[in-house]
């Protein structure tokens, strides 16, 4: 067989790998351009964090902003498989846009390197390189205007949605250890997060060919460098003490019954709430009757009114998260489980 068609890594729905080296990605990441959205009045713009490495991202501020306003600072990890998707792309613009207007937030959507041709933990590097100089920005004179205006370093949050809540997870592992600046992050919100374990948990399935599948795909996005159980899998199998590392005072996991994801986001909770972490809130927010990432993948005109619905109440819990407020019985922050 041609080695240009017989596959060698087969992740589907995101990508092929064949023998040859060929990479083929699956579905259309249409870029959209920074600027003012209609729909929500929030303006973003590109910025070039490190011209040394070409870390970029999309920075989006909500409209009606005074000169002197501060705002939380929310830095963004788009989904996509660690292989897919951009912060450029129009699905996760769109998606930014209306959580900046929700929240009121300044926002920073990292557009990180993607595996294979940057193997994990590359995502990790480059979103920690973005925190950390969005942080340094939110002072007067700042290198970025938008945050030394607008930014409140004492309101840091770190978020991503599918894979880029694994990429947030490793991020606030990393944000107060470790060398480079120290940052201080207030909250973490992990929206329907991507982890990998060897024991299929109830949600993922009963196939038995799940654990190797699962364990050849994660080989493949970190080169072979950790096995599925390391913690930048599986957070789960660390020890209650390891859990002191996580550099943030309050968590939010978002699920979905129907994800195939679902009990490793309720596990995520169980686990910080009775582990070594010193923070203050571990709080778990779970739609019913929803698959993964319906909030973003069922957006647009053939949405229906239902599902729009419930994808307001989770941006609406995620906004009061960010900002303290009191949910109302729609938000429905589960604090048990």
């Amino acid at each position: 067989m041609d080695p240009d068609e017989e596959i060698e890594v087969d992740f589907y729905p995101f990508l092929v790998v064949y023998k040859s080296g060929r990479v083929e990605r699956f579905g259309s990441t249409s870029r959209k351009s920074a600027g003012a959205d209609a729909a929500t009045g929030v303006t973003s713009k590109d910025v070039l964090i490190d011209a040394a490495t070409g870390l970029a991202a999309r920075l989006f501020l909500p409209k009606g902003v005074s000169s002197s306003q501060k705002l939380p600072v929310l830095v963004y990890a788009h989904g996509g498989g660690f292989v897919t998707e951009s912060a450029f792309s129009a699905r996760y613009t769109g998606y930014v846009n209306a959580l900046v207007a929700a929240a009121g937030v300044v926002a920073v959507s990292v557009e990180y390197r993607l595996a294979p041709e940057h193997p994990i933990p590359a995502a990790y590097d480059d979103v920690l390189a973005a925190l950390r100089w969005a942080a340094a920005s939110c002072v007067p004179g700042g290198p970025e205007p938008w945050l030394a205006d607008h930014g409140d370093s004492t309101r840091l949050f770190v978020a991503g949605s599918s894979s880029g809540g694994n990429v947030a997870h490793n991020v606030v592992m990393r944000a107060g250890t470790g060398g480079g600046a120290r940052v201080e992050v207030e909250g973490m919100v992990l929206l329907h997060p991507l982890f990998m374990g060897t024991a299929p948990l109830p949600s993922e399935g009963t196939d038995p060919t799940i654990p190797a599948r699962s364990e050849s795909i994660w080989r493949f996005l970190c080169a072979g460098k950790y096995g599925i159980d390391h913690p930048f899998s599986n957070p789960l199998a660390m020890p209650p003490e390891a859990w002191a590392a996580l550099g943030c005072r309050r968590v939010l996991v978002t699920t979905a019954e129907l994800d195939r994801a679902r009990d490793r986001g309720r596990r995520y909770v169980e686990a910080l709430r009775g582990s070594a972490w010193g923070g203050e809130e571990a709080a778990l927010y779970e739609t019913d009757g929803e698959e993964h990432l319906y909030y973003l993948l069922k957006r647009g005109a053939r949405t229906s009114s239902v599902t729009a619905e419930k994808a307001a109440k989770e941006m609406a819990a995620v906004a009061s998260f960010i900002n303290r407020g009191r949910c109302s019985s729609d938000c429905n922050i589960r604090s048990t489980l």
